[in-house]
């Protein structure tokens, strides 16, 4: 396997041929379609009673996911433990957000810097995050891939669902929406198996129940869960869905970037001036990043020039931004919404100390990773923004010459590099290469598989 993560195209090509290899025991089918209209293509191997769901491709930055599910598709095939004798029918949903993973794609395809990655991915807001969507939307406006993965579970009734994950920067992990006691053992030795740290201080989980080390439980309904400046809900999130059924959710987090800080689980010794730090640092750059939107929108067609990259009118789901329609208004949108949320995370970091959670040097190394990966994502946010526009001619309507637009640019471009290079060398980066993702990752599904069906 090469050291990229493979195209939505790729993956949905390489499913075809591995259900042509196996027509007995595998279908290939397409449950639905995506907002822009791809195709999502579900791959299932086995005849057993009892249904596991694996969901690759939740947000579309994590590209490690759909590689994992075609790898797994090919253990379980390979093993009749897996699939035969234990009464077991694998579902593997290729990419469940594929219009953003598309997104994701441009850039170098192969091993990026840091740098390279914030300024090629593409994230969009919670709303249009297909797991997270129907936690912060309305009922009756759900996305059409939400709507997908929640009938599918209701169809399946899974005893187990994998969320396929990827952080970009840190070690690896795992999020339960119920115990399973033991994983921890597992994970810790595939994870050193592969020169991966366990994560063993989290943004995401901060207030979840530790489990063991790198091993993450919901808590109880009515405890904190998150920060309260995110908009998420995980309790009406699709993880909740197998619940229904009697069954759990299970979310598997890889790096791309290790960094061995975020195992490191001795106290800190001054948590209250580390957080003030943090905060101060968010702030801080939060407003360069600011500075930079406000020279943005003044380069931006006016309203009605700009349509939407297909050319089509914006679909009922889209919420144009700041009256730009299709395309670009998402992109102002996510870009207002990361420096908007800015002073919300440093005002919860303000107030997390005294910490209802003992602080680790390796939650503040978390937190410090959250802190600027947001400024990066809006920055490469700006970026994407300002490469929608060329260079060399005016558009219709444009309010400044593109040699304002070029000026910006490299003033993103400046930013983006050196806060890129801070990051890397403040937590010693280590690239991990595709193939181990995808092993560490398909292993330690695996591994929560058997585990889960001992008990």
């Amino acid at each position: 396997m090469a050291d990229a993560y493979p195209s939505v195209a790729g993956v949905a090509a390489a499913a075809s041929a591995f259900a042509r290899f196996h027509p007995r025991q595998c279908t290939l089918r397409e449950i639905g379609r995506s907002r822009e209209g791809r195709p999502l293509h579900l791959l299932s191997y086995g005849r057993g009673r009892r249904n596991v769901l694996v969901v690759a491709g939740p947000h579309s930055d994590e590209r490690v996911g759909s590689a994992t599910a075609l790898r797994l598709a090919e253990r379980v095939a390979a093993d009749p433990w897996l699939h035969a004798r234990a009464d077991a029918t694998w579902h593997f949903l290729l990419c469940l957000d594929p219009d953003g993973t598309v997104r994701s794609e441009e850039g170098p395809a192969v091993r990026r810097t840091p740098a390279a990655h914030f300024r090629h991915s593409y994230r969009p807001p919670a709303d249009e995050q297909p797991e997270w969507a129907p936690s912060v939307r309305d009922p009756a406006d759900q996305l059409p891939e939400s709507r997908v993965l929640i009938e599918l579970i209701d169809e399946l009734r899974p005893f187990l669902q994998c969320s396929l994950h990827g952080n970009d920067l840190g070690g690896s992990w795992i999020q339960l929406t119920r115990d399973l006691p033991g994983l921890a053992e597992p994970l810790g030795k595939l994870s050193a198996e592969r020169d991966v740290p366990v994560q063993t201080g989290t943004y995401d989980a901060l207030y979840w129940t530790v489990s063991g080390p790198g091993v993450y439980v919901m808590p109880e309904p009515g405890r904190p869960a998150q920060f309260d400046s995110l908009p998420e809900d995980v309790n009406r999130s699709t993880w909740i869905q197998p619940h229904a059924y009697g069954g759990m959710t299970a979310l598997f987090e890889v790096p791309m970037w290790a960094s061995g800080k975020v195992a490191d689980t001795d106290p800190h010794p001054d948590p209250a001036r580390a957080l003030h730090h943090l905060a101060t640092l968010l702030r801080h750059q939060s407003a360069q990043v600011t500075m930079l939107l406000d020279q943005v929108r003044p380069l931006l067609p006016p309203p009605g020039t700009d349509g939407p990259r297909s050319g089509r009118p914006p679909a009922d789901w889209a919420r144009p931004a700041s009256g730009v329609p299709g395309e670009r208004a998402t992109l102002l949108r996510i870009a207002e919404d990361l420096t908007g949320i800015c002073p919300q995370i440093a005002d919860d970091w303000d107030r997390l100390h005294p910490s209802p959670v003992p602080l680790t040097r390796a939650h503040l190394t978390a937190l410090d990773i959250a802190a600027r990966r947001i400024s990066l994502r809006a920055t490469g946010t700006l970026l994407r923004l300002l490469g929608s526009l060329p260079d060399a001619v005016l558009l219709p309507g444009e309010r400044l010459p593109a040699t304002a637009r070029t000026r910006v640019r490299l003033q993103c471009e400046r930013q983006l590099t050196r806060w890129s290079d801070d990051l890397a060398a403040g937590h010693a980066l280590a690239w991990v290469p595709v193939p181990d993702q995808v092993d560490l990752q398909s292993e330690t599904v695996l591994a929560t598989f058997r585990l889960l069906n001992e008990e």
